[in-house]
């Protein structure tokens, strides 16, 4: 398994240059200027284009871009991501890692409620297949999944944060949460993250029970389904026991992918919930045009979806005996 894990990780080498290289054209060919941004600021015309000059300079943007790129690339390999192009010039590394924990949080909390909710629902749709269960779970389900959760996140803000006031919708901790007693700390963290958690998480929880009860149904077609039954073996035992575990390896190649998507963090649910985490931050970057803090974004999100991959890989051989890596 060492050998094959190692052999992925050198694929994956190729695959990760490959990315940043577009993502470093894409970026620094779209319009607009970081030091132009800062010059606006100078109301003296002459001293702004003195300004402008001095901070492309300093920033490396007189350069030509294929040299920008193998020094930026040459920085990666230490993973030194550079300094931030704003005003404050701080480290690429302390603004990512400040913005994790929200957002780590947030992509724990509704993959495990997601996967919590998605297989027993799952399980009991295909063991009890075009049943009032399975039609029913099927029909809210498929209407949660056609709307988009920036959608649902108006209606939410609109009546039960304004119009009913039950629960905040803005950042991640009240402005008094200093103030609080140890438990309510606690129960202010709980009413932030209930809208912002319920959005990320019904969209992904319709595809997965959809998920494994599809799978759940073609194991089902299975001969050694059928002998399991024809050895008089309850229900139960034959879904769980012997049905549910041969839809593992599928379910974990959803878990392996699903899970770097939501630690990237959701740009546009981030900005609306004003959360503090990675994709709000990769939206002001954008704005900004701050170029280093956008490829270390991109490059930790394309990171962890090979990561992601490798692991799922690897966890082949946990839930099935079978699977060898020679």
């Amino acid at each position: 398994m060492l050998s094959y894990a190692l052999h992925r990780v050198f694929l994956a080498i190729p695959t990760l240059l490959g990315i940043t290289l577009v993502t470093f054209l894409v970026i620094n060919l779209a319009p607009g200027d970081p030091a132009a941004l800062q010059a606006q600021e100078v109301m003296d015309p002459r001293i702004s284009n003195r300004v402008y000059e001095q901070l492309r300079d300093y920033y490396g943007l007189d350069r030509p871009i294929h040299v920008r790129y193998v020094e930026w690339l040459k920085r990666i390999v230490t993973f030194d991501f550079g300094n931030s192009m704003t005003p404050d010039s701080r480290r690429v590394s302390v603004k990512v890692m400040e913005r994790l924990p929200a957002t780590i949080s947030l992509a724990i909390l509704s993959l495990g409620i997601g996967f919590a909710l998605a297989i027993p629902i799952g399980i009991l749709s295909g063991a009890r297949r075009n049943g009032w269960f399975d039609t029913v779970s099927s029909t809210v389900l498929y209407i949660l999944y056609a709307i988009p959760s920036y959608v649902m996140a108006i209606p939410l803000i609109l009546w039960i944060s304004i119009e009913l006031d039950l629960l905040p919708f803005q950042g991640m901790r009240s402005d008094n949460f200093a103030q609080l007693t140890p438990m309510g700390q606690m129960g202010d963290l709980v009413k932030h993250f209930i809208l912002i958690t319920f959005c990320f998480t019904y969209g992904a929880l319709a595809y997965q029970s959809r998920f494994v009860r599809q799978n759940l149904l073609e194991v089902f077609r299975q001969e050694y389904i059928l002998t399991a039954r024809a050895k008089g073996l309850s229900e139960s035992t034959v879904v769980l026991k012997h049905a549910f575990r041969n839809t593992l390896i599928p379910l974990v190649t959803l878990f392996g992918l699903t899970f770097p998507q939501i630690l990237g963090g959701s740009v546009i649910l981030e900005v609306m919930f004003n959360w503090p985490g990675i994709g709000r931050l990769f939206f002001e970057s954008i704005l900004q045009r701050d170029y280093p803090t956008v490829m270390a974004l991109s490059v930790i999100s394309a990171g962890l979806v090979l990561l992601g991959t490798l692991l799922a890989d690897l966890a082949y051989a946990v839930v099935d005996p079978r699977v060898r890596y020679d």
